[in-house]
């Protein structure tokens, strides 16, 4: 028949995949980069260079011939000090050989991990809003997600009650995020403990990625697998993109128990191989003599926070104060907009981009995410414009 397609030509691309939308985020800043003079508080990345001892260790490492592959884990000297480091900062001990393996950021740890315990129609429950790849990661392992929605009323905290009643008898884990992308918020100790306690009851693993931990500007982070029985079923993702700006080393880490370590390594093993070489230098240098740099950064993250989200409530714009990360989430229901067309008519008028909050979830409409990963004058800038919109709305 004129028109069909053979069954090659019909089954040619993965259906899971192709019903996969694309990043928000990223089609956003498609029209960003075809405008000029624009400031930017959309991409979640810091706007500081690696520190220069870290720099100058993956330099050293060039120079020293370190360019071979690793271990398949990674290399031992570096998962000691992510071991090391673990203990000191987040109260927890894993066996360098046996629980942690490096990885090509932790976007390649979460795919890793959930490739490990995903049977296809496992449920994963996840938290809504939240990092843009959550979701699709768990479809592309072939599992069900789950949506845990949050909202203002609770700090963007998820609610134990809702939690369990999400369980079923297909659920194979949690996933967590906190401090969070896109809203800031941390988990408090009881809902944390909450948390534990079904996770425990319900013979359910947990995932929790707690990249933006370092950047904790109230009280102490305190991580799940540090809780009483959670450390055998939990599996810690970190890595070194965000408290020491390394986003281009690419660099990860997980660390669990031994079962899912190595199943994680199969994988690995048989897609990237070894995280980059001098990537896992620098992360050397990074957990021995960052700390420093680190914290100099994080203050200027907490000056920036101030600012932005005085001003933002100045324009009126309802915001929350964040706890954590480097990201304010305003409300923008107030303007009768939703989170897209502000976003682009904000963008279009004012120059200044911002990030719409359907990006990270339907339980992000009505907000927008704005990163203060940025300078400190343009922020003031753009809170400046911000008013000078929503005003003339």
């Amino acid at each position: 028949m004129k028109g069909s397609k053979s069954p090659l030509e019909r089954s040619r691309l993965a259906g899971h995949v192709v019903s996969l939308p694309k990043s928000g985020i990223r089609d956003f800043f498609e029209l960003v980069n075809n405008m000029d003079n624009v400031i930017s508080l959309g991409i979640g990345e810091p706007d500081f260079v690696t520190p220069w001892t870290i720099r100058e260790s993956a330099v050293f490492g060039i120079e020293k011939g370190h360019t071979s592959y690793t271990s398949n884990l990674g290399m031992l000297s570096l998962r000691k000090e992510v071991c090391k480091y673990l203990s000191r900062n987040y109260d927890v001990e894993y066996d360098p050989v046996r629980e942690c393996i490096i990885t090509v950021g932790v976007s390649e740890a979460l795919d890793l991990v959930l490739r490990a315990l995903v049977n296809p129609g496992d449920e994963i429950i996840y938290h809504e809003p939240c990092y843009v790849s959550y979701r699709p990661e768990i479809i592309m392992a072939h599992g069900v997600p789950v949506l845990l929605e949050t909202d203002r009323s609770r700090d963007f905290v998820p609610d134990p009650v809702k939690l369990e009643k999400l369980i079923s008898p297909r659920t194979k884990a949690i996933l967590l995020n906190f401090p969070c992308n896109p809203t800031g918020a941390v988990m408090d100790m009881k809902t944390l403990s909450d948390i534990a306690k079904i996770a425990k009851t319900r013979n359910i693993a947990v995932i929790t990625d707690e990249i933006y931990s370092e950047l904790t500007y109230e009280g102490g982070h305190r991580s799940i697998a540090s809780l009483p029985g959670m450390k055998e079923r939990t599996v810690f993702l970190h890595g070194f993109s965000k408290a020491f700006a390394m986003t281009g080393f690419r660099l990860g880490y997980a660390c669990g128990p031994f079962d899912i370590i190595d199943t994680m390594m199969k994988i690995h093993q048989y897609s990237m191989l070894c995280a980059p070489t001098l990537a896992q230098e620098a992360a050397i240098e990074a957990l021995r003599g960052g700390r420093k740099e680190m914290l100099r950064m994080k203050d200027e993250y907490r000056r920036r926070r101030d600012l932005i989200v005085g001003l933002l409530n100045e324009a009126g714009l309802d915001c929350f104060m964040p706890k954590g990360a480097f990201y304010a989430f305003p409300s923008v229901r107030k303007t009768g907009l939703s989170s897209t067309d502000f976003a682009r008519r904000f963008l279009e008028s004012q120059r200044v981009a911002v990030v719409p909050g359907c990006a990270f979830g339907k339980s992000g409409e009505g907000h927008v995410r704005c990163a203060y990963a940025a300078s400190y004058e343009n922020i003031a800038e753009a809170m400046r414009r911000i008013k000078k919109f929503v005003d003339e709305i």
